[in-house]
């Protein structure tokens, strides 16, 4: 229950003026008998946003477990206390921002207290990528960077993700963003902060200058092969901030037919055209279908608002078109990537051999794309924090269309660059006679069809994430899609490489596989379906897929049933 006194006090050392009044409304309501008012205080002061390996993430608003000015000066000087520790009192910190609600502010507020504290602090020169942020981290030799952004998230969110370099990262690690200990060292660095309005700001932070802007386009196209660049594509930034750069990776590239869903390319952080500003989300392509029906496109790329992640459609014919889903982009992009690197020294088992990697909870078909061109292959917990600092990474991906293509560039989810070599790859199969979806169906004759699905459940009450849980761990199914369980594997229990984490897995004597684990982000249970048919000959191909696609719509009812709790 919120105190009083407690929210004077942080009225008190509040630095902005519009949260402040915001706060006292509240407090006179709640003490006037406003039981709705009263209801928010309490949630508002329920504790300190929490900071973990994703940074801080949550609604903008007043009080400490909101996002706000004073929660994310509170944050940098936590940073700062622990950059202190482990860099030095020169450490240098890269910071940027996108084009939502006070991330501009947030980010200043941020260098001018890495500044204040004596470091050297480079703020981008305007909203940028995500993706240019973690560039920067590489290309400066940065001890940090945070990156204001919620990414996909709602209009009404913001966030704050950390990255660590330099001195402060090993030679994987460096610009990837933060894991433990790490994570729980600047949290406690954060709660050891004065009140906000007595943390010190000073104007002494360089602006990063648009070279480094410049660099980042250059590598991008450098890192897509040569070929051909007949395709018609239609892109869209989701509202955010990815057109900018991406229309000039397009044109540096030699893709000439470009074609930019108009409504949608300029940053707005209202996002007045989409409920949900996730490129997944049903409806959000809408728009970009719409434009590539008119202009008879050959390929929709959309970016999420900070253009770390990247979606994709392609035509399905009679003016329909198909979404293809985070695993298909990912063994398409794998395949590309693996095909340049196979070489007979690494078919024989060579040592020292690049790696591809993928999240536990996305589809098994990556690891055979590795096997077959001799390339290692690695299984992470979820998030390009664990991804993107496998050793000898060549490429990454995880399901929720987050692909790593470049990792000497971008040791993170850069739905830039992978937009580029997705186009890249298209238009050669464009020459070819072939086309995208053609290419999965190559990959499912060699290694198997290979089907995914989500099945998830969206909670108001985040206790309910809890005791789903308890029920797949202590009730699972005996059999699944008419398939015997035949392992259920604990994620909390550490197995081989794989940290523990919250979640369950179940392997089916079909082969089958579902992993549940509750969203690290929103309050949901995500549960990850896969299904394998083998294809025993070219002509076969038809009838797995459908057999495949069967038995998904089967094991799809079967896990949401086994997920019901009691009422």
């Amino acid at each position: 229950m919120y105190s009083p006194d407690g929210v004077r006090e942080w009225i008190a050392d509040d630095p902005d003026e519009e949260c402040r009044a915001e706060l006292e409304g509240l407090l006179d309501a709640a003490e006037a008998g406003d039981a709705t008012a009263a209801s928010e205080l309490d949630d508002r002061f329920s504790g300190f946003l929490q900071f973990g390996t994703a940074g801080l993430r949550g609604a903008m608003a007043a009080g400490p477990c909101r996002m706000n000015r004073a929660v994310v000066r509170k944050a940098a000087a936590g940073l700062v206390a622990y950059l202190a520790q482990t860099a030095g009192p020169d450490a240098l910190v890269a910071v940027g921002y996108d084009a939502r609600h006070h991330s501009r502010e947030f980010a200043e507020d941020t260098a001018a207290i890495v500044a204040a504290a004596g470091m050297r602090a480079r703020i981008m020169p305007r909203a940028l990528p995500t993706p240019l942020l973690a560039y920067a981290v590489r290309r400066l030799d940065a001890d940090a960077g945070v990156m204001v952004t919620a990414s996909h998230n709602p209009a009404r969110d913001n966030g704050y993700k950390v990255y660590l370099g330099g001195r402060c990262a090993d030679e994987w690690g460096r610009g990837v963003q933060l894991i433990p200990p790490a994570d729980a060292r600047i949290a406690e660095a954060i709660a050891a902060t004065p009140p906000a309005g007595r943390i010190a700001l000073a104007d002494g932070y360089e602006t990063i200058g648009e070279d480094l802007v410049d660099a980042y386009v250059r590598d991008c196209v450098a890192a897509v092969p040569p070929g051909p660049r007949d395709l018609s594509i239609v892109y869209t930034a989701m509202h955010g901030v990815g057109a900018q750069i991406m229309r000039r990776v397009f044109r540096d590239a030699g893709f000439a037919r470009v074609i930019e869903v108009a409504e949608q390319c300029e940053p707005d952080p209202g996002f007045p055209t989409i409920a949900f500003p996730n490129p997944e989300e049903a409806g959000a392509l809408d728009l970009a279908v719409a434009t590539a029906r008119r202009a008879g496109a050959d390929l929709i790329i959309a970016s999420d608002p900070d253009a770390d992640r990247c979606s994709a459609a392609v035509p399905a014919g009679g003016g329909a078109w198909r979404q293809l889903s985070g695993d298909e982009i990912g063994a398409v992009l794998g395949e590309a990537v693996a095909a340049r690197l196979e070489t007979p020294e690494r078919a024989a088992g060579a040592p020292g051999r690049p790696a591809l990697a993928n999240s536990i909870v996305s589809s098994c078909l990556l690891g055979r794309i590795a096997a077959r061109h001799g390339l290692d292959h690695r299984e992470t917990l979820t998030g390009f924090k664990w991804i993107a600092r496998v050793p000898r990474l060549a490429y990454g991906y995880e399901e929720a269309i987050g692909f790593c293509v470049s990792p000497e560039s971008v040791r993170d989810k850069d739905g830039l660059s992978a937009g580029l070599l997705l186009a890249s790859v298209a238009a050669g199969l464009k020459r070819d006679g072939s086309s995208l979806t053609a290419e999965l169906d190559r990959l499912y004759a060699e290694h198997g069809v290979h089907l995914t699905a989500p099945v998830t459940v969206r909670v108001e009450d985040l206790a309910i994430i809890g005791r789903t849980m308890e029920k797949v761990r202590a009730d699972p199914p005996g059999e699944l899609a008419g398939a015997s369980v035949v392992r259920i594997r604990d994620l909390s229990l550490p197995e081989g490489d794989v940290p523990p984490t919250d979640g369950v897995a179940w392997h089916t004597q079909a082969d089958d596989r579902v992993v549940i684990r509750p969203s690290g982000t929103e309050p949901k249970v995500k549960c990850y379906l896969e299904v394998r048919a083998p294809v025993d000959s070219p002509e076969g191909l038809e009838a797995a897929k459908a057999a495949a696609s069967q038995r998904l719509d089967r094991l799809k009812e079967d896990v949401a049933a086994a997920l019901r709790l009691e009422d």
